[in-house]
């Protein structure tokens, strides 16, 4: 009995991550990568709460900041037409210790998984060359003060991103919604 109560705990214990450092740059990079993403049928059903309020753009820009979360988790785009976005890291500590980036993934693509092979692909920006067939597009990893733009194409349905940097998948997230 007494064992069914120290694999929760062994669990939890493993789930905490600490993050420091101290080097500052200020830095712009663009990337440039045309993506076109075929749609799964699972996708195009998946009802997503709070859409209607968010704003139809295929410009975008996201903001990554030192509290592990982007300013948006929800966004609107139009299928079929080119995708514009700008990945921005407002924070202040060292890329080292918290690097963002933008990675968007695939439907149906367990996040939990893909982010556990991405802390295997620091040399890669934390984009695990085995799941390169997960990942419909994705901008560089940024330190503070730097930015990345990239372009792609979404089919209709919904998508996940994540910030694929140890340990920040699980509170850098969101939605996009291609309609």
């Amino acid at each position: 009995m007494k064992r069914l109560f120290v694999f929760p705990a062994i669990a939890i214990a493993m789930s905490f991550a600490a993050c420091g450092g101290s080097e500052n740059k200020n830095t712009s990079t663009t990337t440039e990568e045309t993506t076109t993403t075929t749609g799964s049928g699972s996708a195009t059903t998946e009802t997503v709460p709070g859409i209607e309020n968010v704003e139809l753009s295929n410009k975008l820009e996201i903001q990554g900041n030192d509290q592990m979360k982007f300013d948006k988790e929800l966004l609107r785009v139009k299928a079929g037409e080119e995708v514009q976005l700008t990945l921005k890291n407002v924070g202040e500590l060292p890329k080292e210790s918290m690097g963002h980036n933008f990675v968007i993934l695939a439907p149906g693509v367990d996040v939990a998984t893909f982010g556990g092979e991405a802390v295997a692909a620091a040399d890669n920006d934390y984009i695990p060359k085995t799941s390169l067939s997960s990942v419909v597009a994705h901008t560089k990893l940024l330190g503070p003060g730097e930015e990345d733009t990239i372009t792609f194409t979404l089919e209709k349905g919904v998508y996940t991103y994540i910030c694929s940097f140890p340990g920040h998948f699980g509170v850098m997230q969101g939605k996009i919604v291609a309609e």
